[in-house]
């Protein structure tokens, strides 16, 4: 559709200049005409009322003052005033006459001419018919000259200035009738009453002429927006559907044909709902989707964006249609138009990522999520009813060396079983999930009768000590559990968790293979976890913290883009500690804070020794980004090691939107303004976050190697998964990392997925900065020689 620029519309601008509301002008960018046409339709009847009113008027000063000056003034003033409305009443039905139109200058003229004819005789009435009475009625007389004016002033003409003429010559006679009386007051008076007329009938025409382009303008949209329409149908994959008030499809497009599988002329005049029902519509079942359909249509409610289950030639399918009903220009409701889309397949995708929000694809068994509302949800029914409630922690014993010695394909196999194992003991108001990593979870609703705690854990610790048969391999791994019971240990989700966790501690301790319930006295753990928060506190000063660094390789030419930053602390009093250990640590004392500020500054500094393409990545944890002066410690960490914004990457959780989404989002927000980049590790692996997918322009997202391994496994699951991530990705426009790649066959599967990146023990475990250094100048000595 080819583009043309508009005319201006005077109804958009706050004013309208009095020549145009007048039709004094010849603008070409304000058209009366336009807007007269619009009131011929309705002149003839206007002009009739006006000439019965003025006879009625006329006839009523006829009897008045016929017996005080005689029939022989009266009769001859009434015949030139009959004569005068009878003249502007065929010019009125000239101009009505759609088949004789005058040329407007000669119409305005002509308008104008009866308009001061008429009010002459008015004025002449006036000024005789009191004089030759005597000044007898003089008061009548002038009062209906009032009336006449102020009855003008609302009278809608095709020639506005005929009215201001008409009214102007009336106020003239009247100013001076009562001047030739000497009454100078009462003419002054008059002469702002005729001054008011006048400005009144410019305010009237202004509405009216405001009015009437604000329709015009209505109008000309909607052509417009039917033409964007069939425009936007033509270039698009949606389609438009339109129906009548019965809901009988009419126009329809040949897209839409289309995407009902029949032909135009099969389908036209046919019920819609009777094309999308399927076999629901002989029996009357529908989806209540297709029940929210026929509410918004039978209440005539606009609707935007509602998903209806649709069937179509037997196939089920999702569409997604907007819609708003039509009405003539008499108001009359006529049908709705909208436009729809086939959204079956995205659907489907959105199922399959959604699962992630509250499953863990490894076990199938609920995450996190699902089991912190499951707590929830216990707690708040013990409460209710006065009953007990109980979590279990579960870690497997010696699972770590089963994966340091099969490697971690194996170890994943090993979880499968161990959930199916877990799942099989649950009973009634018991549910179990898996935390991360070997740390299980459960949830018992009703812990009420004696004993069903220490049963239980004694059946999951009996189970899981059972062999295992994986590839071949005989595994023994046994189980600690963990309790604590509420609202004895606690009222809230967390301290249930926590309290049942250190008792998971004192488990362990005590050699792996018990269970141990949660107890004030429980001092051994709680001791050791203060003297290393203890030293935790004491390591930066003491230097104790190192960083390591795991490459990230571009996945088609396997060129390392960047090193994954990894805090690592060999402490004094405890040796080396554990990542797994000291980070959450660190993270409930906010220790985390002071040591990611140096992670962050450390990281900076010894990437500005690599070269100039090379990035480097920055895991920060929920705490250290919800402090208020996080871009502020960005920024002082870039300025005083001078690297450049765009070499620096934002590891962040999905974690991150649970606590305070507003100011997570407004603190990456920063960040990235300041040039650096932001990454989404671990997804799907917790809590969903697709939401701030689209609201956070993220630069990565990095795939969790749980779903590398399962598709490495043939997993159509994790296949899906990560085509589904993949294919999210590249829509907007950020790229993917695959997270543990530890063989060629997964990096070939990886990269044949459309993974832009990867990162695993395949290409490199993480190393030191001077083993990082070390590797720029191997390869750069190879290329030199």
């Amino acid at each position: 559709m080819s583009k043309q620029n508009p005319s201006p519309q005077p109804a958009s601008s706050p004013e309208l200049p009095i020549a145009d509301v007048l039709g004094l002008s010849r603008n070409p960018a304000f058209d009366p005409t336009r807007l007269r046409n619009d009131e011929y339709a309705e002149l003839a009847q206007a002009s009739r009322n006006r000439m019965l009113a003025s006879a009625i008027v006329a006839a009523f000063v006829g009897v008045v003052f016929t017996p005080l000056i005689g029939l022989a003034f009266v009769a001859p003033w009434a015949a030139v005033l009959g004569i005068v409305m009878y003249i502007s009443r065929r010019t009125d039905l000239t101009i009505a006459d759609p088949s004789c139109r005058p040329d407007p200058a000669r119409l305005e003229l002509l308008q104008n001419r009866n308009a001061f004819a008429g009010a002459v005789c008015w004025v002449a009435a006036l000024i005789g018919f009191p004089w030759l009475a005597g000044g007898a009625q003089e008061i009548t007389l002038l009062l209906v000259m009032l009336v006449l004016m102020v009855s003008s002033t609302y009278v809608f003409s095709t020639s506005p200035l005929s009215v201001m003429i008409y009214v102007g010559t009336l106020g003239l006679g009247t100013i001076a009738s009562l001047a030739l009386q000497g009454q100078w007051q009462a003419a002054g008076g008059a002469i702002l009453f005729t001054i008011a007329s006048l400005v009144a009938i410019v305010q009237v025409r202004t509405a009216f002429v405001k009015a009437r382009l604000a329709e015009a303008a209505v109008t000309e949209k909607e052509e417009v927006v039917s033409l964007l329409l069939r425009e936007f149908e033509e270039n698009e994959a949606d389609w438009l559907w339109e129906v009548d008030p019965s809901r009988r499809l009419r126009a329809v497009s040949p897209r839409f044909a289309f995407a009902l599988g029949r032909t135009q002329s099969e389908i036209e005049g046919r019920s819609l709902f009777e094309m999308i029902a399927g076999a629901g519509w002989e029996s009357g079942q529908f989806p209540a989707s297709l029940h929210d359909l026929a509410e918004c249509l039978k209440n005539r409610e606009n609707f935007s964006s509602l998903l209806v289950q649709v069937s179509i030639l037997g196939e089920e399918r999702w569409w997604e249609l907007s819609g708003a009903p039509m009405r003539d220009e008499l108001g009359r409701f006529t049908g709705f138009r909208g436009v729809g889309s086939d959204v079956t397949e995205q659907r489907n995708s959105s199922e399959k990522i959604a699962y992630l929000a509250r499953y863990d694809t490894l076990t199938q068994l609920p995450n996190r999520l699902q089991l912190t509302e499951a707590m929830g949800e216990a707690l708040r029914y013990a409460s209710q009813w006065r009953g007990r409630c109980a979590l279990l922690m579960v870690d497997l014993d010696r699972f770590k060396s089963v994966n340091d010695s099969l490697g971690h394909m194996t170890g994943d196999k090993l979880l499968a079983q161990v959930s199916a194992r877990l799942q099989s003991l649950m009973g009634d108001h018991q549910m179990v999930g898996r935390l991360g990593g070997d740390e299980f979870a459960i949830v018992i609703r009703d812990a009420g009768t004696p004993g069903v705690i220490g049963d239980l854990a004694k059946r999951v610790i009996h189970r899981l000590s059972e062999p295992y048969m994986v590839d071949h391999h005989t595994l023994y791994v046994g189980a600690s559990v963990g309790s604590a019971e509420g609202p004895r240990d606690g009222r809230t989700v967390e301290e249930i968790m926590r309290n049942a966790d250190l008792a998971l501690y004192q488990a362990k301790d005590l050699g792996g293979g018990e269970h141990c319930r949660f107890e004030p006295v429980l001092h051994a753990s709680a001791e050791e976890r203060r003297q290393l928060e203890v030293a935790l506190r004491k390591a930066l000063g003491r230097d104790e913290m190192v960083l390591h660094y795991q490459p990230v390789v571009d996945a088609r030419s396997e060129n390392v883009v960047s090193f994954e930053a990894l805090v690592r602390w060999n402490s004094a009093e405890h040796g080396f500690v554990s990542p797994g250990k000291f980070i959450p640590l660190a993270e409930d004392t906010r220790l985390i804070v002071p040591i990611g500020q140096w992670v962050m500054r450390r990281a900076c500094e010894e990437a500005r020794n690599w070269p100039e393409h090379i990035k480097v990545n920055v895991n920060v944890s929920p705490e250290q980004l919800l402090e208020p002066g996080f871009h502020r410690e960005v920024v002082e960490a870039l300025a005083a090691t001078g690297l450049r914004p765009e070499r620096l990457e934002i590891e962040v959780t999905e974690s991150i939107f649970l606590r305070d989404a507003s100011v997570a989002r407004n603190a990456l927000e920063q960040v990235m303004a300041l040039g650096c980049s932001v990454a989404l590790d671990d997804f799907g692996t917790g809590y969903s976050s697709l939401g701030y997918l689209r609201k956070l322009k993220f630069s990565t997202i990095k795939v969790d190697r749980t779903f590398v391994q399962g598709a490495a496994q043939g997993s159509a699951e994790s296949l899906a998964i990560i085509n589904a991530v993949v294919a999210m990705a590249k829509s907007l426009k950020m790229s993917t990392t695959a997270e543990g790649v530890e063989t060629i066959e997964e990096a070939e599967l990886i990269r044949n997925l459309g993974c832009d990146k990867i990162q695993g023990f395949y290409f490199g475990r993480p190393m030191t900065a001077p083993d990082a250094l070390r590797l720029f100048n191997v390869v750069e000595g190879r290329l030199a020689s």
